[in-house]
């Protein structure tokens, strides 16, 4: 008797362990539903804070470009200088590329040393790409060239490589060139090559 109903007990366990093995199914399939469904919505979330994160760092680069046009205004090697990265490069027009700070410090005393800007900043164009971006600008005034006393109309087109330094937004690279709307004036294309000579000067010491 005491086997029988060793036998007995051991049959009717059975559909207990498939009913239990059926809910632990069950429930895992809701627990992963649950997981997943959160991910879904979230994503229209994603999508606000990373736009938002754009807006922000937009702003932050525009502030950065209208401080450097400042700098160039005030021709303040000072201002300049904290704008840049560490390694940062200055590959000005007709002059010779400057890389790290103290050779970008004597190109733009070299430059404020020569001419006094006076000019407007455009912005074209921002893209931003985690702590790296672009910037595309295109400036018009007056330089007064110090050598002459001239003031001679102004225009150029920039590129701005940005990086994120210490979580502030720097210039890492930058360039630009002239726009050619307009013939030089005369004796203008000869101060150029002596101004690109100068400043070669500068930076050799």
């Amino acid at each position: 008797m005491a086997a029988h109903g060793s036998s007995g007990s051991s049959l009717l366990s059975e559909p207990t362990k498939r009913m239990k093995h059926q809910h632990i199914l069950a429930l895992t399939f809701l627990v992963l539903m649950g997981c997943q469904a959160p991910s879904v919505e979230s994503s229209p979330d994603r999508s606000k804070t990373e736009q938002m994160h754009t807006t922000t760092d937009e702003a932050a680069i525009k502030d950065l470009l209208f401080k450097y046009r400042d700098a160039l205004n005030a021709s303040s090697v000072d201002q300049v200088l904290p704008l840049y990265t560490t390694d940062g490069v200055f590959m000005p027009t007709g002059f010779p590329t400057a890389v790290g700070t103290e050779q970008v410090k004597g190109a733009y005393a070299g430059v404020f040393s020569m001419i006094k800007l006076n000019i407007e900043f455009f912005i074209d164009e921002i893209e931003v790409d985690g702590d790296h971006a672009f910037a595309r600008t295109t400036s018009r005034g007056t330089t007064l060239i110090h050598a002459t006393g001239e003031n001679v109309p102004e225009e150029n087109r920039e590129l701005f490589v940005l990086e994120r330094e210490n979580g502030v937004w720097k210039i890492a690279r930058y360039m630009f060139n002239k726009m050619k709307d307009r013939d030089p004036l005369p004796g203008q294309a000869d101060d150029e090559l002596a101004k690109g000579k100068a400043m070669e000067k500068i930076l050799r010491k």
